[in-house]
C-alpha cells in the first residue's frame, strides 16, 4: 500500500487519482470512476467529488494507496 499525504482537510476523488499518478488525466479519471473500477474503502465509488480525507483507502487496478494527512 503506498501512503499519499495531503494538506488540505479532503480532496476530492478525481483529483486524488491524477495526484497519486493511478491516472494521466482528470478524463481518465472520470471515466474510470464511473464504470465503478475505484474502491474507496474496501468498496466501488461512482461519485468523482467523494471527498477523501486522511484514513481512507482507494484500490484502482490493484494499487491501494492509503489517505494520509501531513
Amino acid at each position: 500500500m503506498e501512503t499519499i499525504n495531503i494538506t488540505t482537510e479532503f480532496i476530492k476523488l478525481d483529483a486524488f487519482l491524477k495526484f497519486c499518478g493511478a491516472v494521466g488525466t482528470g478524463g481518465e479519471a472520470k471515466l474510470r470512476i464511473a464504470a465503478g473500477e475505484v474502491l474507496v474503502n474496501g468498496e466501488a465509488c461512482t461519485m468523482r467529488g467523494k471527498k477523501l480525507r486522511a484514513g481512507d483507502t482507494v484500490r484502482l487496478d490493484g494499487q491501494d494507496y492509503a489517505v494520509a494527512q501531513g
